[in-house]
């Protein structure tokens, strides 16, 4: 009934029916109550997403596998320090994780989510180490910035480890079925040789004749099937004398079958018995090794018995034909059919010796002969499996090899991404075959890359194509809603959060696309209430608390902004656009240290953003570092010539300088690239002012306030040109 009853349990899990295996399993804790049962419920729990009942079952459990189910219900329940005690025991700080690679992985989040970097990067390598093939380990050492190039994680040397951990698994799980399938055959065999047993007992004595021992049925001759104990004396008898044993000594039980066998064997029969008994023992030896493995023994036949039985003449010639034919098995128990021919040859031996006890003194048995037979046999399995074994070992590896090559593909593309080197992780993408390319999280992290290179138009292409190929998939879709922010495109951003919000309500990037429709909108209010929903649903998304964080910077509430940033960082300390909102915040509050703090630590992440070097740089500018800015400046203006805030900024800081000319210079290129900014015209305006060129400064003020700039800039403009003509000393108070 237990087995029945986990067996429907474990059935119930896989189909997807956790409801059903949750009542089964209820009544299997009930009927057996184990801890090994209640790992099972807990299994259940978590399948049904009732973290709290499993660690309510399994809170004090001392079992590895209990240890590891209890940490899982306390991370999801977010009781880190519950988690890391079941997994880490404070008591045994050297005690091995439970769970392997998946126990080192559960302790190195633990261990991130608590701000103890450096711990989560030994686990999660731990992890890798433990199991090559682990990549969500790797994927949370390149989110760490500590993963190793993908060529040192996957190369050969970690193929030949697991081909080595393969072999040693799959021969540990053969063992282990090879022993289960020994027990049940046994016990399936038991029953037909008690059956058979009881039937030849109750025969009337009449019938019975010397070739009426129990033949083997169909499925022994097969050799699929391990030969049957010996469960009465006389077969008890021939399996000692098999395994060389000393002169065996008959039972009494089984005196009666003696009798009636010796009173029906003729007087000839015995003579020709006594005389093959009483040969040399040498002559005999001889005899037997020159014989072929197969009996002398007459095909033609038959016994009285059942249709399916066959005489052991044509029993042994078949066991012959499998044994030749055992070279191709790649996993081999005992010699099951050389086991059946010995047998054989026993029954036929028990007709022929079947004398008085007294006669049995000084023969040789025939066990030399079935030994010699199962060594050559064994000899011959043993040449024909290595060859087998490895050429099978060989494709294994070299399949190993072909699937560690696309790993170490993947893992550099990853961990370049990750470190923001999108460029060169494009390259490394491109390389992989069309089948892998076009796959959703491929193109989902090409679409990523392209996004942080600002090239917005190639990553919305990937993004679209990454959707169309894969429309379930949500991962990634809440930068395709940013992408699609960036580019002002609000019908098709509009469509995509209603197809997310269709596809699953409670994800968090389905609400951060929603928001997004409501921050392009200026509706600020709206889509704070939408992202706060997204951290609601998954309070370990840190582009979420980023989002509420400059929604609340547009509404100019810098102390909330802060705090979601900083709930950002917490979650992920690497997430560099949290601290870019930080500087921004920062720097409005003209706090320009701290700025430039934020900025910098921002910039140590993602080295090779423009935008977060010109900010750097006018960070440095507002604290009159005019050089360092201007460093700064240029870095940003090569690192992406598309991007129009670095040469503004440039000619702020020209200005600042009194290097009018370099300063019309660079928004004269700003025209020609953004010629509807009004603020690029604006600052032209200001600086012909400066140099007493009226005319000029009045043309360009007009032509700010012809392109429509938002309230605030309306009235500086305005207030620039009613100070136009005005003397100097007046314009400066």
């Amino acid at each position: 009934m237990e087995a029945l009853l986990a067996d429907k349990v474990q059935s119930s899990l896989t189909q997807f029916m956790p409801r059903n295996a949750l009542f089964l399993c209820e009544r299997l804790c009930a009927h057996f109550p184990s801890e090994i049962n209640l790992q099972l419920l807990a299994t259940c729990y978590l399948q049904n997403n009732q973290a709290y009942a499993a660690y309510n079952i399994l809170k004090g459990s001392s079992m590895p596998q209990s240890r590891y189910l209890f940490a899982v219900s306390c991370y999801r329940m977010d009781l880190f320090k519950e988690a890391e005690k079941a997994l880490c025991s404070p008591n045994e700080p050297n005690s091995e994780v439970p769970n392997g690679a998946a126990g080192h992985y559960l302790l190195g989040l633990v261990y991130r989510y608590t701000g103890r970097k450096k711990a989560a990067i030994d686990h999660f390598t731990q992890a890798l180490v433990v199991d090559p093939l682990l990549w969500v380990a790797y994927e949370e050492l390149c989110a760490l910035g500590a993963a190793k190039e993908a060529k040192e994680c996957f190369g050969d040397d970690v193929a030949l480890r697991i081909h080595q951990q393969h072999f040693s698994d799959l021969t540990s799980r053969n063992l282990n079925i090879s022993i289960d399938k020994q027990g049940l055959a046994s016990n399936v065999e038991t029953e037909q040789l008690l059956s058979s047993n009881t039937v030849t007992s109750s025969m009337p004595s009449k019938y019975l004749t010397p070739y009426d021992t129990p033949s083997p049925t169909a499925h022994q001759v097969s050799g699929n099937v391990i030969a049957p104990p010996p469960l009465n004396r006389n077969l008890m008898h021939l399996n000692n004398n098999a395994l060389g044993a000393d002169t065996p000594t008959k039972s009494n039980s089984n005196a009666t079958g003696q009798v009636h066998r010796r009173k029906y064997v003729d007087e000839s029969k015995l003579r020709k018995v006594s005389e093959r008994l009483f040969e040399s023992g040498t002559r005999r030896i001889t005899r037997n090794s020159n014989k072929d493995s197969t009996p002398n023994v007459n095909p033609s036949t038959t016994v009285n018995g059942p249709p399916g039985n066959r005489l052991f003449g044509s029993y042994n010639s078949t066991s012959r034909s499998l044994s030749a034919l055992r070279s191709v098995t790649l996993r081999r128990g005992p010699n099951r059919s050389l086991e059946n021919f010995d047998e054989g040859r026993r029954h036929d031996m028990y007709e022929e010796m079947w004398t008085p006890s007294e006669n049995n003194l000084g023969t040789t048995h025939p066990s030399s002969t079935s030994s010699m037979a199962d060594a050559r046999s064994t000899e011959q399995d043993r040449v024909g499996g290595v060859s087998v074994i490895s050429s099978h070992d060989s494709k294994l590896l070299v399949g190993i090899k072909e699937l560690l090559e696309l790993l170490r593909i993947l893992g550099e593309g990853y961990r370049l991404s990750c470190l923001y080197k999108s460029q060169e992780a494009l390259e490394v993408y491109h390389t992989l075959s069309e089948q892998h390319f076009n796959t959703g999280w491929v193109l989902i992290q090409v679409g990523k890359a392209y996004s942080e290179l600002f090239e917005y138009a190639e990553a919305d292409r990937f993004f679209d194509l990454a959707h169309r190929l894969s429309p379930h998939t949500l991962e990634g879709m809440d930068v395709y809603s940013t992408v699609l922010f960036h580019r002002k495109d609000e019908m098709r951003l509009s469509y995509l959060a209603r197809e997310l919000a269709s596809i699953d309500r409670l994800s968090p990037q389905a609400w951060c696309a929603v928001g997004n429709c409501y921050s392009i909108q200026k509706d600020h209010e709206t889509a704070l209430k939408t992202f706060q929903r997204a951290v609601q649903l998954d309070p370990r998304f840190a582009y979420a608390h980023t989002l509420c964080g400059h929604e609340y910077t547009a509404m100019e509430d810098y102390e909330n902004a802060i705090k979601c940033y900083m709930s950002a960082l917490q979650v992920d300390e690497r997430h560099y656009n949290a601290w870019y909102g930080l500087g921004v915040v920062f720097l409005r509050q003209e706090k320009f240290e701290f700025a430039e703090h934020h900025f910098r630590f921002a910039y140590r992440i993602n080295p090779v953003s423009s935008v977060l070097m010109c900010y750097l740089g006018m960070a440095l500018h507002s604290l009159k570092r005019e050089r360092e800015a201007l460093e700064m400046v240029d870095r940003a203006m090569e690192a992406d010539p598309k991007n129009v805030l670095p040469i503004y900024q440039k000619a702020q800081i020209m200005i600042s300088v009194e290097r009018y000319d370099l300063a019309l210079e660079e928004l004269h290129r700003l025209e020609g690239l953004v010629p509807k900014e009004s603020t690029i015209f604006a600052l032209m305006g200001k600086i012909y002012k400066i140099l007493d060129m009226q005319h000029k400064a009045m043309f360009y003020f007009g032509v700010a306030l012809d392109l429509k700039p938002p309230a605030a800039d309306v009235a500086a403009i305005k207030a620039a040109m009613e100070k136009l003509y005005l003397p100097d000393e007046m314009d400066d108070e």
